[in-house]
């Protein structure tokens, strides 16, 4: 790993040969069938539309009343279900990892888990046990993942922290650490004794039932990591020997109204961007700083640039190339499950290392996971309208024979 790190830092320049831009078409849609093309666009335009986005919930609950559950069930699993999610057994989601792998993409396994702050059933003790056997289990899966041939030999799945202890707790932890004085007792040494330890933790600022909860949820955490010991010792010796690793899923955006509203009820500024173009610029800087980073570090420091926006796609392969960051090196794409192709499938086939968030699970785990991400992302979900053209032009082409490719799937 070191090696490699100090091969990555004495590159002075580009990789050799030239910029070869990327070019977001919608040329490598070929490799889709023409059902999986019209179902994508159906969706995609039927999520562009504000109602569905603002009252899905309640359209959902609307449906099964009138149409009944089997039948209702049938409609969501041959639109929204089979556009976003990978499936609800694992052979279901295996085969949908395979498709990815043939498309030269790859799997990152997303948990349904949604936290109500103002629900008892979802915020209780009980509740975060379900959530760490849901985990536990999709460890499994993506150990069983690795089983299948991939050249990359990488399956990842996403851990939210919230799903395991209360958001208050995170954000009281978070307060409080950075207050002078009251971090003695949350320090991360201490906090990480006390996870491998199972020893009873004292915190002067919380009460006994407040730190209760914090053992307990530093107990899930221990049991979910504790499958990936070997790579975490791995990293803490290197991390020893070369400094601090660091690691970053840099996100365009989410949680905008949430977070103004927020705002808003407290009376604290608004912590999020004014407007697209403010949003765009950060999201920029940031990524120029992560990939500057990355390319003095080499693998001591990895980068996932999550994101669905052609402009910051292309200025990151740009910079990968002029800074001599291999394709498959410390940086990789994240994207979602059925958005995005035309980008995720045009970085796939140039060598880079891209993500898809797969969610999986039953209809009734999975639905309300869908609309509560599809309300998060609005703007995503109405900038879809190159992607909807690009799909258009490429069925156009099929069912008018003109320029016709040949799916291999």
């Amino acid at each position: 790993m070191l090696q490699t790190c100090r091969v990555l830092c004495s590159r002075a320049g580009p990789s050799p040969g030239g910029w070869q831009p990327l070019t977001f078409d919608g040329g490598a849609f070929h490799l889709k069938g023409t059902g999986e093309l019209t179902r994508a666009l159906l969706v995609l335009r039927l999520c562009a539309w504000p109602p569905l986005v603002t009252h899905g919930l309640a359209l959902q609950a609307w449906s099964q009343r009138l149409l009944g559950s089997r039948l209702s069930g049938a409609l969501l699993r041959a639109s929204i279900y089979g556009q976003f999610v990978a499936g609800e057994t694992a052979e279901e989601v295996r085969g949908c990892v395979l498709q990815l792998q043939n498309l030269g993409l790859r799997p990152l396994l997303a948990v349904p888990t949604e936290e109500e702050p103002d629900s008892a059933v979802k915020t209780g003790e009980a509740w975060y046990e379900g959530n760490l056997s849901a985990m536990l289990r999709c460890v499994d899966l993506s150990r069983g993942l690795l089983e299948t041939p991939d050249p990359t030999g990488t399956a990842l799945m996403q851990l939210k922290m919230t799903a395991l202890m209360s958001t208050w707790l995170c954000k009281e932890l978070t307060s409080r650490v950075r207050r002078p004085g009251d971090s003695l007792d949350l320090s991360p040494e201490r906090l990480a004794e006390a996870m491998d330890s199972g020893q009873d933790l004292r915190v002067s600022c919380l009460n006994t039932e407040q730190t209760r909860h914090l053992q307990a949820s530093l107990s899930r955490l221990h049991r979910v990591v504790q499958d990936t010991y070997e790579r975490l010792r791995q990293d803490a010796e290197a991390a020893d020997r070369a400094g601090l690793a660091f690691g970053v899923k840099l996100v365009r955006g989410a949680y905008l109204d949430k977070e103004r509203e927020m705002a808003r009820l407290q009376e604290t500024e608004d912590p999020t961007q004014p407007d697209y173009e403010a949003t765009s610029q950060s999201y920029s800087r940031c990524l120029e700083l992560m990939l500057t980073q990355v390319s003095h570090r080499g693998p001591m420091c990895h980068l996932m640039v999550a994101s669905h926006n052609e402009d910051s796609v292309r200025q990151a392969t740009k910079r990968m190339w002029e800074l001599g960051i291999p394709p498959d090196g410390p940086v990789c794409f994240g994207q979602l499950l059925g958005m995005c192709d035309h980008v995720s499938l045009a970085l796939g086939q140039a060598g880079y290392a891209v993500y898809k968030s797969i969610p999986y699970g039953s209809l009734e785990e999975v639905i309300p996971y869908l609309i509560r991400r599809a309300q998060e992302n609005r703007s995503v979900l109405r900038g879809a309208r190159r992607e909807q053209e690009l799909l258009s032009q490429e069925l156009r082409r099929r069912l008018l024979g003109r320029g016709l490719r040949v799916s291999p799937h």
